[in-house]
């Protein structure tokens, strides 16, 4: 096909207009994607900041509690041996001799002012008791309570003459009040860990790291997914190592934390960003796109109907004149080939008419229009310079066809090609089928066209003739595309050798 200097500077200023604003819209996508990424960085560092800020309290807290743990420890041991040496006083005061010194004993047995000591009978009854916690102070009996609390220790047997007591000794009061407080302390680190104000997502699991002992800034309603958790622990432990925490007793709690929604969130801000730009920009593209498009199809209809419109008055009368001139004595010689030019310019009009609005297809051989309409154009261009090659199968193939309007494509793309070939050159067609559609092939030995401009060529107003509206191949689209729901493209085509078209069409 002939598409040689292109002679259109419409297309020329649209793409340099389409290149600018492309810059434009590229400058301030970075511009807008420089300054959200800096505040989104700032933000990120604030967080990651606090975030570690966090962690390292966490973890000097954890190390003040293991020192306490280990403090605690060594200060059980000690409690052990004075409530062992205490023990050991009493059975030394209580088996002594008459000639045995007692004073060492009852200076460590006197010195006791926090160990609590009860004696009781066989019976149970309390006869002796020193420094009780409040809530055994006023007791006579010795309650299955106080045989619980004083369960620690065996009791020390006292035989005197013959009557049965007990001695029952337990930790010393501040121990215990230690241990209450320092229990206390862990439970208040656990819960605070949990309940971070820095939003840090924390799961604390026990020794065996099996059992939860608390979560913070979790959905708490998947807690109970097995798989949820098993999740969280393993980005937990991509991001961080769990800090280990000792506490009372020997236990050990591990504590896995990893960065907060927000951060993690923000950080996928800017593709967010980029996405929602990029699909507003194409959303809006294609609607500016649909709507030129729409007022392009209602001016091409507009126009199609008013030259149908214009012909058709005119020609009207040329019939009637033509009536006239075949009345007379003496026909007009030239009558039979007027009436051929007038049919040829009602089939225009014809065409003309349809355009401009949606045809109704009928189910037509494809065969014979395309038989019907290369014939007519190989006897109308056919000659010494123009050789027609028809590769057409004889049996017929059914497709919905408007035939006027197709035989407009044809003739569109016949015209184009032998423009092309200028002087000399040979003009093939040639029908293939498949299951579903059916294939025209329209090639010839033109001068061919380079890979960029196989889709220019359809745009209204694309040509390289000096006289030209290169209007034909975008009717011609138009036609097999929006009204038969086809596809016409090219298919082929090498600079100084030649093109191929070609027209696909869905069979019924």
């Amino acid at each position: 096909m002939k598409i040689g200097n292109i002679n259109i500077d419409l297309y020329a200023r649209k793409k340099r207009w389409k290149i600018v604003l492309s810059i434009i819209a590229v400058v301030i996508v970075i511009l807008s994607m420089y300054y959200t990424n800096n505040l989104v960085k700032r933000f990120a560092m604030q967080e990651q900041r606090q975030m570690t800020m966090w962690a390292e309290a966490v973890q000097t807290h954890a190390e003040l509690m293991n020192y306490t743990e280990s403090f605690f420890n060594e200060v059980s041991n000690q409690e052990s041996k004075r409530v062992e040496l205490l023990a050991m006083a009493y059975r030394r005061f209580l088996a002594a001799t008459s000639d045995e010194n007692i004073s060492v004993y009852l200076d460590i047995i006197q010195s006791n002012i926090s160990i609590p000591v009860v004696i009781a009978d066989a019976d149970n009854n309390i006869t002796l008791s020193i420094n009780l916690p409040k809530k055994h102070q006023d007791k006579v009996f010795f309650d299955d309570e106080m045989q619980d609390d004083f369960s620690i220790y065996p009791p020390i047997k006292i035989d005197i003459y013959g009557n049965i007591s007990f001695l029952y000794y337990n930790e010393s009061l501040i121990y215990t009040e230690l241990r209450n407080v320092l229990d206390d302390m862990f439970d208040f680190f656990i819960s605070d860990v949990a309940d971070n104000a820095a939003g840090v997502p924390v799961i604390i699991l026990d020794q065996s790291q099996k059992e939860i002992l608390s979560f913070g800034n979790l959905d708490a309603s998947m807690m109970n997914n097995s798989d949820y958790v098993e999740r969280q622990l393993e980005i937990m432990s991509e991001e961080n190592m769990p800090i280990k925490v000792n506490y009372l007793d020997g236990e050990k709690a591990y504590i896995y934390y990893r960065s907060s929604d927000l951060l993690r969130i923000v950080r996928y801000f800017p593709i967010v960003q980029i996405l929602v730009f990029t699909f507003f920009i194409i959303v809006a593209y294609l609607l500016f796109s649909y709507a030129r498009r729409s007022e392009q199809n209602q001016v091409w209809a507009g126009m199609a109907k008013e030259t149908a419109h214009q012909i058709g008055t005119p020609l009207t009368s040329l019939v009637g004149w033509i009536e006239l001139l075949k009345l007379q004595d003496t026909p007009f010689i030239g009558t039979t080939e007027m009436e051929k030019d007038i049919d040829r310019m009602k089939t225009i009009t014809e065409r003309f008419s349809k355009v401009g609005s949606i045809p109704t297809l009928q189910p037509h051989d494809l065969t014979a229009a395309v038989n019907d309409t290369m014939n007519y154009l190989k006897r109308r261009f056919s000659n010494n310079k123009f050789e027609f090659d028809l590769k057409i199968p004889e049996r017929e193939i059914i497709v919905p066809l408007d035939a006027a309007l197709f035989s407009w494509v044809l003739e569109n793309l016949t015209k184009n090609a032998l423009d092309a070939m200028e002087d000399q050159g040979r003009l093939t067609v040639e029908m293939t089928e498949d299951a579903e559609n059916v294939f025209i092939d329209i090639t010839d030995t033109g001068k061919g066209m380079q890979r960029s401009a196989f889709k220019e060529i359809f745009k209204p107003g694309y040509t390289s003739k000096k006289r030209g509206w290169g209007l034909g191949l975008s009717l011609a689209r138009r036609i097999v595309e929006d009204y038969h729901k086809g596809k016409i493209f090219v298919k082929s085509s090498v600079v100084g050798q030649g093109t191929t078209f070609r027209i696909a069409l869905r069979k019924l």
